[in-house]
């Protein structure tokens, strides 16, 4: 028997989490059965999308149970195995992260290259969290040619990447919304982005009408809140919402108010339209090899927020709720 570490949610969260909210526990590792695969977890994801499942609420995806594993994200190295599909040796990547070890059924583990790409690239920019940001733009929110296409939550792991694809999708002007002057920086330098809102400074609606002064046509949506009431005002007729996230409230205790300008919606005759990723997951082959060409022609860029250990995935995950991410925040754990 292996015997290793992984985190368990011990205390439903009430407003923003806290490290006593969790606990890293030591088990011992069983070998796989039959159509099983053992894995080394390499790197590990922590998604804003966690947050919701710690509490005990029904929604898209069950919620964690106390005193358990939590899961998420992961990419390793199978060490054992009892599937003629799966060799010793194979990267994986699955959905039982927040462990260093895990026992995989074959059937749920998808094998990548990992010559072509670095491994924990499939947890980010070439798994769901670029897939989210394409589905968003070509199938919820659709970009035509000439589009002027506003994102919030713009130095994120989806957020800058979904600014980058509304620029091969055929956008004009690109908007982005990040907290602080440095991701903004970020945002036109590295992105691309022609234009670039701190949130921190107030007045969304006056800064977004600076930096669009024509109005937006589509508006990718990673905050809610009084992000979405200024896209509200300023999208043009017939514009586009997708719906991916509302970080802002994520961690609200009570029912917060929507914006008070939904009525908009009506005479501008938009499209608002919420979407899980799961849902465009036959869009995975088309966007890896379209992002792949992007990624080597330098059009595409990326960055990562690593922290080291499985000891400090609760704190990244912690951090990543308060924005001290740019990019994709991972866990490395070798």
């Amino acid at each position: 028997m292996t015997r290793a570490r992984e985190w368990h949610l011990v205390t439903r969260p009430h407003g923003e989490p806290k490290a006593s909210d969790f606990a890293l526990v030591e088990t011992e590792v069983r070998e796989p059965d039959e159509g099983e695969i053992l894995v080394r977890n390499d790197w590990i994801s922590v998604d804003p999308y966690m947050r919701g499942r710690m509490n005990d609420v029904k929604s898209y995806v069950p919620p964690y149970a106390l005193n358990e594993p939590m899961d998420g994200g992961a990419v390793g190295t199978v060490v054992a195995s009892a599937s003629a599909d799966v060799p010793v040796g194979a990267t994986v990547v699955h959905g039982l992260g927040w462990r260093e070890y895990a026992v995989v059924s074959a059937r749920s583990a998808r094998a990548v290259d990992a010559d072509a790409a670095p491994p924990q690239s499939y947890l980010g920019v070439l798994g769901m969290t670029g897939l989210t940001a394409y589905a968003g733009l070509v199938e919820v929110a659709p970009v035509q040619v000439g589009d002027v296409v506003f994102v919030s939550g713009a130095a994120g792991a989806v957020g800058s990447v979904a600014g980058q694809i509304a620029r091969h999708l055929g956008a004009s002007r690109v908007v982005g919304s990040a907290g602080g002057p440095d991701k903004g920086r970020k945002l036109t330098s590295d992105y691309g982005f022609d234009a670039a809102i701190d949130y921190r400074e107030g007045d969304l609606p006056g800064q977004l009408a600076r930096a669009a002064p024509d109005g937006i046509d589509v508006y990718f949506d990673n905050v809610g809140g009084d992000h979405l009431q200024a896209a509200l005002g300023a999208l043009n007729t017939h514009g586009r919402v997708a719906l991916c996230g509302a970080i802002s409230r994520y961690n609200d205790t009570e029912p917060a108010p929507g914006p008070d300008n939904l009525f908009l919606a009506v005479g501008k005759r938009l499209t608002l339209r919420g979407f899980i990723v799961g849902d465009h997951s036959r869009l995975m082959k088309d966007y890896v090899t379209r992002a792949a060409g992007w990624l080597r022609d330098g059009t595409l860029r990326t960055d990562e927020t690593v922290v080291d250990g499985i000891d400090n995935a609760a704190d990244a995950f912690l951090g990543l709720l308060r924005g001290a991410n740019t990019g994709k925040m991972l866990v490395h754990l070798t």
